[in-house]
């Protein structure tokens, strides 16, 4: 319970009495504190100009996304998935790699889904009709390796013909 009480107009006096009595112990307990000289940079605190130049970023590959076909959209959206598995393995099998690409690839992947999806849209086509398609188009893809294990494997080809000369 807080009661306030003015005695005159330039004392105040607060009377605090407990709701239920915190029973004493033998702990007298440990106060830690933390002091902290140097600033911690927040989001909030980061400039503004960073912001606007990822959002203008963004909007560049958009507009790049969008001038494509729906036909090139699919094979760069196969394209990137198979990078990502490969990605996967390098990970699993503690290779080097950048785990920033991860997250990379993934937004690129929806990013172009998105377009797809608005090209849908503006044909008319459901949600389930939308999935029907891609249900189709998914197993329609032929699996072959990625970008990247092509040039892996071309430069290790290289290496064995440089090696047997």
């Amino acid at each position: 319970m807080l009661s306030l009480s003015i005695h005159s107009p330039t004392t105040v006096t607060f009377l605090i009495k407990p709701i239920s009595p915190i029973p004493k112990s033998s702990f007298s307990g440990v106060k830690i504190q933390h002091f902290c000289s140097v600033p911690v940079a927040t989001r909030a605190s980061l400039s503004p100009r960073s912001s606007v130049v990822m959002m203008a970023k963004r909007e560049e590959e958009m507009k790049e996304i969008r001038t494509k076909t729906t036909e090139e959209i699919n094979e760069e959206v196969v394209e990137l998935k198979g990078e990502l598995f490969m990605l996967r393995l390098q990970r699993s099998a503690r290779n080097e790699f950048k785990s920033s690409e991860f997250r990379r690839m993934r937004k690129r992947i929806a990013r172009m889904l998105t377009v797809k999806r608005e090209r849908e849209i503006e044909d008319g086509i459901n949600k389930r009709l939308s999935r029907k398609l891609d249900r189709q188009w998914k197993k329609s893809i032929v699996v072959r390796p990625p970008p990247s294990l092509k040039k892996l494997q071309e430069e290790e080809a290289a290496a064995e013909a440089e090696k047997s000369t």
